[in-house]
């Protein structure tokens, strides 16, 4: 079982959380801030993904804690978290 170690909760099962995509992703400029992207580079933004093997920052929600993000540094391959940190806080 894969345990995630909360900053607001402490340590609680997966179960708890939703995964919430890859962490290392930006919008393209102007997306979310009212500026036009063009289709294509926004269906890039949106669909285009790489599958990392080894570590990996990813988003996870809390939804059966406290319904808050996270950003959960993570080997894709031994599944081993290395890091756990309030989402948006940075390295």
């Amino acid at each position: 079982m894969l345990l995630i170690s909360c900053p607001y909760c402490g340590e609680r099962p997966e179960e708890e959380f939703a995964f919430g995509g890859d962490a290392s992703v930006v919008p393209p400029n102007g997306a979310g801030e009212g500026a036009p992207v063009g289709t294509e580079t926004f269906a890039d933004y949106l669909y285009l993904r790489d599958n990392p093997k080894g570590r990996h920052r990813e988003h996870w929600i809390h939804r059966y804690g406290c319904q808050r993000w996270i950003e959960v540094e993570r080997d894709t391959v031994t599944h081993e978290i290395h890091a756990v940190r309030v989402a948006g806080e940075g390295k």
